[in-house]
Parts: structure tokens; sequence; C-alpha cells
């Protein structure tokens, strides 16, 4: 990672074309054994629609570009709420995955907070995401499993982890 120039940048509305290419690139690979095609399709409307972004973004969560020499190669969205933080979305195109691009962002995201005089981020992973494993190396733990219905009668089945710091 070290020959790379890396660049982490807060976004806005401009950026929600490249957060939607990104999402679409990365969501398929990331959750091809874990939900069906069809859930991955609904839910990559649900939340990565325009409108869905924009109404994110009302509602006060803040969007993270990171970029390898001026290119895009993922994204991360967080809120902050009364004492505490929710990492809402962090991904990055497979072939970035496992090269500290991850830590990184929730390094920018842990150093904004600390800003903010926040000391805890929580987040959901699904139960079967190897991403979770990144996350205990980061330092997470898991606090507890929630289902969530989602609609079209599908469901989110996560585990909801704590980094204090």
């Amino acid at each position: 990672m070290n020959q790379f120039q890396i660049e982490i940048k807060q976004v806005g509305e401009e950026a929600f074309p490249k957060i939607q290419e990104l999402a679409n690139k990365i969501w398929p690979n990331t959750y091809k054994n874990i939900i069906s095609e069809d859930q991955s399709k609904y839910m990559l409307e649900m939340m990565y629609s325009t409108e869905s972004l924009l109404k994110q973004m009302e509602s006060g969560c803040l969007f993270l570009i990171i970029y390898e020499n001026a290119i895009e190669v993922g994204f991360a969205s967080y809120q902050i709420f009364e004492g505490y933080a929710k990492l809402h979305k962090i991904y990055l195109l497979a072939h970035y995955q496992g090269k500290g691009y991850g830590k990184a962002l929730v390094n920018e995201i842990v150093k904004l907070l600390n800003i903010a005089k926040i000391n805890i981020l929580i987040l959901n992973v699904n139960r079967y995401n190897n991403a979770k494993i990144a996350y205990e190396k980061m330092g997470f733990l898991v606090e507890k499993e929630e289902d969530i219905e989602i609609g079209n009668g599908y469901f989110m089945n996560d585990y909801v982890m704590k980094l204090v710091f």
C-alpha cells in the first residue's frame, strides 16, 4: 500500500453516481454466496438509488470515497448520533480488499469522530460475511445478533459490532 498514493475525501451528492457505480461492481461479488441475486438487486435499489442516497445524506449520513492514485476504489458512510456513531457502509473493489484500505477508511472515520468527541463506532455486518474477521482485527467486538426485515420478504441477518476508542 505504501507505493500507492492513497487519499480519502468526504464527498457530497455530486459523488452519488460514482458510489452507485462502485456498489454495483462490489455487491454482486461480496454477497453472491450470502444472499440471493434477487435480494442483492432489491437491496442495491433500496440503499443506492439516488433518492435513497439523498435521504441518507439529509438524515445526517456522511460519505467518504477512498482513492488509489486518484482512482476511486471504495467508499464508506457513517452517521453521528448522541454519544456514538454508526458505520452504515464500507465497501472496496475486490482487488483492494485485504490490503489495508478498509482499515484506512475506518481510521479516517475514527479521526473525524475524535474531533467530534465521539469514541464509539458501531456497525452491522451480515453474519456470513467474511468482513467480520477484518472488523475483529480492527478491534470491533460482537455486541449482539440482529435480524432486520427490509421488505419484500427479505431480512438482514447481522451481527452488531462495536469499537470503543
